[in-house]
């Protein structure tokens, strides 16, 4: 029978046939797909032409577009939609493909004949893309460590190998303990709990099985009833189950694979001649050095902690009149600012929460890309891996531009957080192809879906990275899209948040899921007057994570990761009732794989330059100004890892940032 993942796709648009293929497909398919790429590999390096940019660098570019086809389906299902059978896979592919990726960055004929091509390179008449793809293919190389010999070249094959293993373990703990873990609760346990999240709780525990409601580790569940549960005793109790993820000892515990992943970090920097990790990691980027990125850090934790511990006073006091005296604990922090919220800017969520429809947010999201860039979208009818995900036609001037996909609803099979992937990244080389992009979100699902506010920012963050691969206009696929360095990658997601923050999108699209009507202007005012509300917490617990991922790699490894991270949490200040963003047992960003290692600072770097980018549009004529768009999309969202970041930033702006535009942003201006 003939594998769907190796045939020619006749679907609309060359979707995949996610109908049409079983995972009994993915192992023949990935052995099929390996042995195409590494016969491919082996034209080029053993070619007997002399080596040129078309016949080894576009060569290169234009090999392994089978395997590209098989992973693309098979890591989004791993992620969005997992199963016993997919994990057990995703566990026996890591290696393989470690060992794939490692076997052709070591190929020395075929580093040879790049590093020819980098070496007569000014002899060369190339475009600017194409300098830059001949660029970033020979420091791929050389970073990979091509130019290693003998034991260190042994060596780095058996680290890349284990480091696979190792990211796929920790992600598959992580999973593993949230989907393990519920709390049952009694009818009177949902006494004071707003109707959305009783209504998710009952949902959740129909998915359990349970005989009723239940607390999942779902953060679109947890975080609701962190805020809104009067029971201190539950509180703390789904609280300490949540901190727990990935350090429950057993086989799903997180914490010696943290330690060993940041050894083998530091020996393979070591090997490549980095004096640590968090040097080899950042000479990429942006910031370029640790001390770099730990300066701007610094720059926002003082402020941050300085508000956040204000705040701690006024909340322990708001606890202390309910009659409990004790010090403020973190399961106390979001029940007690919710109140204040309330009190304050008379702001009650589940009175908000009506009137962010996830359809309507969805329509928001596209009404401000279709204002800005121009873009159309139509829904399209095709199969897809799971009932919730929807699919859309992406037009221009009648023109197709892309396929977008939305999964937006958490389930037990779903690893969590959101993210977006592009089974297909745009390209013009070797064939011109349009891309395919998803959006995961992990939004509680009810009838009808309604939203956080922070929920709402969520899918228009997703939905700006998805923007970034829509509007990639690149030739070559290793440059497309949101192929960039990664402090420059929250750029375009962080940017688009704002546009949800503008009076006349929400004017048009916040409305009332029973009566149809917009959100009162009073409301609104007082949605747009907290936005910075609680930022201090936020701040920190979001600097908190950058400031021990950092330390995990500027240095020595960690025999201790747990023992490190309480030292710099102490170092820094770390207020009593706020706990990391991510502790690292549950640190994916940094442990399930390399992305976010000593990078996990790139969101602020980031929002130092999305904060900065919306003031120029609102200097110029409002959020809609286009002439900035032209400028956005011809500059950034375009333009992919064509060029360097910071010439792009500049190009849009002018400029470089300072951090001012963020502290005024988050309302930590002094």
């Amino acid at each position: 029978m003939t594998n769907p993942l190796l045939q020619d796709w006749t679907t609309p648009f060359g979707i995949a046939p996610f109908d049409q293929v079983s995972d009994d497909d993915f192992a023949p398919a990935l052995e099929e797909a390996l042995a195409a790429h590494l016969a491919e590999i082996a034209a080029i390096a053993d070619t007997p032409d002399a080596p040129t940019f078309a016949n080894t660098v576009e060569a290169l570019e234009a090999a392994g577009t089978g395997l590209d086809k098989v992973l693309g389906v098979f890591f989004t299902v791993a992620g969005a939609d997992s199963n016993p059978a997919r994990e057990d896979l995703q566990r026996a592919f890591s290696p393989k493909l470690a060992a794939h990726f490692s076997e052709i960055s070591g190929n020395k004929a075929l580093f040879a004949r790049v590093n020819a091509v980098w070496e007569s390179r000014d002899a060369l008449t190339l475009s600017a893309e194409q300098a830059r793809v001949l660029m970033l293919t020979h420091r791929g190389f050389v970073r990979a460590g091509a130019a290693l010999e003998g034991a260190a070249e042994v060596r780095m094959k058996e680290i890349k190998a284990r480091l696979a293993v190792l990211g796929t373990s920790f992600t598959q703990n992580l999973l593993a303990d949230e989907r393990a873990w519920f709390m049952e609760l009694a009818e009177d346990d949902l006494d004071g709990l707003p109707d959305f999240v009783v209504a998710a709780a009952r949902a959740a525990g129909e998915e359990k099985g349970a005989d009723g409601p239940v607390v999942t580790l779902s953060r679109s569940l947890i975080v609701p009833f962190l805020q809104f549960s009067p029971r201190r005793d539950l509180r703390e109790k789904a609280f300490r189950a949540w901190e727990a993820r990935g350090a429950n000892g057993g086989e799903t515990d997180n914490r010696a694979i943290a330690a060993e992943t940041l050894a083998l970090r530091e020996e393979r920097a070591k090997l490549l001649g980095y004096a640590t990790f968090a040097d080899y990691k950042l000479e990429t980027e942006m910031a370029k050095t640790p001390d770099a990125v730990r300066r701007l850090l610094m720059d926002v934790w003082k402020p941050a902690k300085a508000q956040a511990e204000v705040d701690a006073a006024v909340l322990t006091e708001m606890m202390h009149a309910d009659g409990i005296n004790e010090a403020l604990a973190p399961w106390d922090w979001r029940y007690y600012a919710e109140k204040r919220r309330a009190a304050e800017h008379d702001l009650d969520e589940a009175a908000l929460k009506p009137y962010f429809q996830l359809d309507r947010m969805i329509e928001a999201s596209f009404a401000c890309a279709h204002r800005l860039f121009g873009l159309e979208f139509a829904p399209l009818d095709v199969p897809l891996y799971h009932p919730d995900c929807r699919a859309w036609n992406v037009t221009r001037d009648g023109k197709h531009v892309a396929v977008f996909i939305g999964d937006y609803f958490a389930r037990g099979s779903k690893r969590s957080g959101a993210w977006c992937s592009a089974m297909r990244a745009q390209a013009k080389f070797p064939q011109v192809q349009s891309p395919v992009v998803i959006n995961v979100c992990n939004f509680a699902k009810s009838d009808p879906a309604l939203l956080s506010y922070d929920d709402a920012r969520t899918l228009f963050h997703e939905f700006g990275h998805a923007l970034h691969q829509m509007l990639s206009d690149v030739t070559y696929e290793s440059v497309s899209g949101t192929s960039v360095a990664r402090d420059f990658v929250e750029l375009p997601s962080q940017l688009y948040e704002h546009w949800l923050e503008v009076p006349e999108v929400l004017a048009e699209f916040a409305t009332h899921a029973e009566t149809g009507e917009a959100m009162p202007k009073e409301m609104l005012d007082k949605v747009l007057g907290a936005a910075t509300f609680d930022m201090g917490f936020q701040t920190v617990e979001y600097v908190a994570s950058a400031l021990v991922d950092l330390s995990f790699h500027d240095g020595a490894a960690p025999a201790d990761p747990m023992a490190r991270q309480v030292e710099v949490l102490s170092e820094i200040g770390m207020p009593e009732a706020i706990r990391m963003r991510h502790a690292t047992p549950q640190f994916a960003h940094v442990f399930a794989g390399d992305g976010y290692s000593s990078g996990y600072y790139s969101y602020m770097w980031s929002e130092v330059m999305d904060a900065d980018a919306f003031e120029a549009f609102e200097e110029a004529g409002g959020a809609f100004d286009p002439e900035r768009a032209r400028a956005l999309e011809e500059h950034i969202l375009s333009t992919g890892g064509s060029q360097d970041a910071a010439e792009l930033y500049v190009a849009f702006r002018g400029r470089l940032p300072g951090v001012e535009a963020l502290l005024k942003g988050r309302g930590l201006a002094a």
